[in-house]
């Protein structure tokens, strides 16, 4: 591809000064056979939400039109000076790179895309996701506490923290408790609401990493559509999201459901439909299989957290992220925040 440094507006010129991104040596070509030359339009990607801004652009998720794939797409921030004196070194720096680079743990540049003018660029890369970067991490963690027979608890978003290295902190062990004494049952009214499941909904005083795993599906379910997924007010309502999401639960799938306490004086409403494909319409069908393992009614046949790490989900593309390309706050903007809030 050859990108236009120096776009001189005058018609009267026969030819036009462009830089080669694969030499970076000039080159003149003439003004009638300027156009997208080998670079698609980028109004062939479909835009889905952004997803960072970094020193030299924003970056979107995207949808390429010819084959369905999610890519990343960064647009090259432009200075002031760029419609004069076209793209900067910085960015013409970074494309040569990403064409000549290739190596497994460095972003694959698949092709560049050009908007209306010239100087609008856009880096088509390969996407990798953060969700499945801090799924993992949260897996590996609880795989951890599950062999020292811990289970946590109260899982949720907010009890998750990442450190400037991207690296994923499971927090707030205050309803943790140790698992398999004799006798040890333990309450039901744990976990917070939205992470609880239908076990601890129904009263069971049996608890294990199963109720970990359940709360494991909320935050990947979360993760993915951001925003709570199963968002209820009251243990009732809670009962009736979980139904309405995954239907019906019956004896036959979960055997013991009927001797649950909290359902000796009450009938669940018969909802027959697992709709977790219509909510999570744009993931692969290895998520939607982890999902229905972690949303698994009966405890005892839910997925465990190393079985979740062995899911095809992981290794399929878009890849997970390194932890060191996670987002991270510096110490300077937690201090700046926390003058902030004191005064």
């Amino acid at each position: 591809m050859n990108t236009m440094v120096d776009d001189e507006s005058q018609s009267s010129h026969s030819t036009v000064d462009f830089v080669s991104l694969l030499d970076l040596k000039p080159r003149s070509v003439p003004r009638e056979k300027i156009g997208f030359g080998g670079c698609r339009s980028v109004n062939e990607f479909e835009k889905l939400n952004r997803i960072g801004e970094g020193t030299y652009g924003i970056v979107y998720r995207a949808k390429d039109s010819k084959n369905d794939q999610i890519v990343a797409l960064k647009k090259v921030r432009m200075d002031d000076k760029s419609e004069q004196d076209g793209i900067s070194v910085s960015a013409l720096r970074e494309i040569h790179l990403l064409m000549t680079l290739k190596h497994p743990n460095i972003v694959h540049l698949n092709e560049v895309a050009v908007g209306k003018k010239l100087t609008s660029i856009f880096l088509v890369m390969e996407y990798c996701t953060q969700v499945k970067c801090i799924f993992i991490q949260l897996l590996k963690a609880l795989v951890y506490l599950h062999k020292k027979h811990v289970v946590h608890r109260d899982l949720k978003v907010s009890n998750l923290l990442l450190n400037d290295d991207g690296c994923l902190k499971v927090a707030d062990f205050g309803l943790a408790r140790t698992f398999g004494e004799p006798n040890g049952e333990m309450t039901p009214r744990v976990v917070t609401l939205w992470y609880r499941s239908p076990e601890l909904l129904f009263g069971s005083k049996e608890q294990g990493p199963y109720v970990d795993m359940w709360a494991s599906g909320c935050i990947l379910g979360e993760l993915l559509i951001h925003r709570p997924l199963l968002p209820g007010k009251t243990d009732f309502e809670q009962i009736n999201l979980i139904i309405g999401l995954l239907g019906t639960p019956t004896e036959k799938i979960w055997k013991g459901l009927n001797e649950m306490p909290a359902l000796k004086d009450y009938n669940l409403r018969t909802q027959p439909y697992n709709k977790l494909k219509g909510v999570f319409e744009h993931q692969s069908s290895s998520c939607l299989q982890l999902l229905n393992a972690l949303f698994t009614y009966d405890p005892h046949l839910r997925i465990s957290a190393q079985a979740a790490l062995n899911f095809r989900y992981f290794e399929e593309a878009p890849l997970p992220c390194d932890p060191s390309m996670m987002p991270s706050f510096p110490q300077h903007r937690n201090r700046k925040r926390q003058r902030k809030n004191s005064s």
